[in-house]
């Protein structure tokens, strides 16, 4: 009985003992992992900046028609792979073919009245000509009675000319008279319209003359609409949403069907406003998509960062300064290019989830983009291009058959 109640308080000493060291070992357990910590951020995780708010971006083209019409045939459904130029929607071509056979006999009546002016010009110079002569011998018939009737005159009170034919004489004057102001007014006349014809043809010829060119016009334009009936994709991409129905009534600049360009996507991640401060263009940065998991790693670059919050940009943006305003912390959008090897070989979709880590080590890059070049195209299709030379071969045969005869440019 002596031994064991001597052992009591010993036991009972030893227990606070055993606790101060497990509290004293956690303490220098909390300790390291707390500096383990702080070298490990300082050395590596303060040059990353991480958010799982980030999506697929990419241009998505509306497709749209140029001229009014109803739809007889489509040549794409969703999900299929168009490339640019080929023909997505047709549309009924009967009016557009009336119009330009309409426009093409209208330039054959321009050419032909054009052709009438030039050939005038030569013919008016021949009459001017005729009507001088004209003129001049009614100036000469004129002055020939005026000296007639004088002689008469002086003749008359000897009684040897009879008071008949001085009236003679006086009805050949007020004829020539009148012969000689009708071929003035002839003349005056004949002049007039070679100065009209001359204003109308100088310095062109008939391929040349406004009229015709006009009406030439009127041709280019019929036949564009007529071209413009079949749709055409203007670049290579995806149908993601197709809104257009067989025997449907478009007009001009309604949406038919939208193509997706699934090999030029970027990602759009939404940083905090204090993730930010050492952001900078050309920064490297790891991606991962949700549709494939940690399984790829995508290569990416930050191209650059919106100039304004997504709340700045929204529908209806924030009032901040009414008197019930609560302080929320804000997202820019930071615009991520990735590599196109990788979307070919794990392609992404428009609005997948990503999360996206930036390497912000490197802050010796510019933080807002440089001024554009006027010669910088971000964009651009050559499906719309109309330097077919078919339409110049055509206005160039109606002119050419319904020409009158070849007229040089009256100066």
């Amino acid at each position: 009985m002596s031994v064991a109640a001597s052992d009591t308080p010993n036991t009972t000493l030893a227990k606070p003992r055993q606790r101060k060291k497990m509290l004293l070992l956690l303490a220098l357990v909390v300790a390291l992992a707390a500096v383990t910590y702080g070298v490990y951020w300082f050395i590596y995780e303060r040059h990353y900046e991480y958010t799982d708010d980030a999506y697929v971006d990419a241009n998505i083209v509306q497709l749209t028609s140029q001229v009014a019409g109803t739809v007889v045939a489509i040549a794409a459904n969703e999900t299929d792979y168009v490339r640019a130029g080929e023909p997505l929607v047709r549309l009924d071509a009967t009016n557009a073919r009336v119009a330009l056979d309409e426009a093409e006999a209208q330039l054959a009546q321009t050419v032909r009245e054009v052709s009438t002016v030039y050939a005038d010009n030569s013919s008016l110079a021949s009459a001017i000509s005729q009507r001088h002569a004209q003129q001049v011998q009614a100036s000469s018939d004129l002055a020939s009675a005026q000296m007639d009737l004088q002689r008469r005159l002086k003749l008359v009170g000897s009684g040897a000319v009879s008071q008949e034919e001085v009236q003679h004489a006086q009805t050949a004057l007020a004829n020539a008279r009148s012969q000689l102001a009708g071929a003035t007014a002839q003349l005056n006349a004949a002049q007039d319209q070679l100065r009209a014809n001359q204003v109308l043809t100088a310095g062109t010829d008939v391929r040349t003359q406004p009229k015709v060119l006009a009406a030439a016009v009127k041709v280019r334009q019929a036949w564009l609409d007529l071209k413009r009936g079949a749709i055409l994709a203007p670049i290579d991409g995806y149908v993601g949403k197709r809104s257009v129905q067989l025997g449907q009534r478009i007009a001009i600049g309604a949406p038919l069907l939208t193509i997706v360009p699934l090999r030029q996507v970027w990602v759009s991640a939404n940083f905090k406003e204090a993730q930010l401060r050492d952001m900078r263009i050309g920064q490297p940065v790891q991606l991962t998509s949700d549709a494939y998991g940690g399984k790829v790693d995508y290569r990416g670059h930050v191209i650059g960062m919106g100039a304004g919050t997504g709340a700045a940009f929204a529908l209806l943006p924030a009032q901040n300064a009414t008197g019930n305003w609560i302080k929320v912390v804000q997202r820019i959008p930071v615009r991520i290019g990735l590599d196109a090897s990788q979307v070919g070989k794990y392609p992404l979709r428009v609005g997948m989830s990503m999360e996206a880590t930036v390497n912000v080590a490197d802050i010796y890059g510019a933080v807002l983009a440089s001024a554009v070049t006027p010669a910088r195209i971000s964009a651009q299709t050559a499906v719309y291009d109309t330097t077919d030379r078919s339409i110049d071969s055509l206005i160039n045969r109606i002119i050419s058959t319904n020409r009158i005869s070849k007229s040089p440019a009256a100066g």
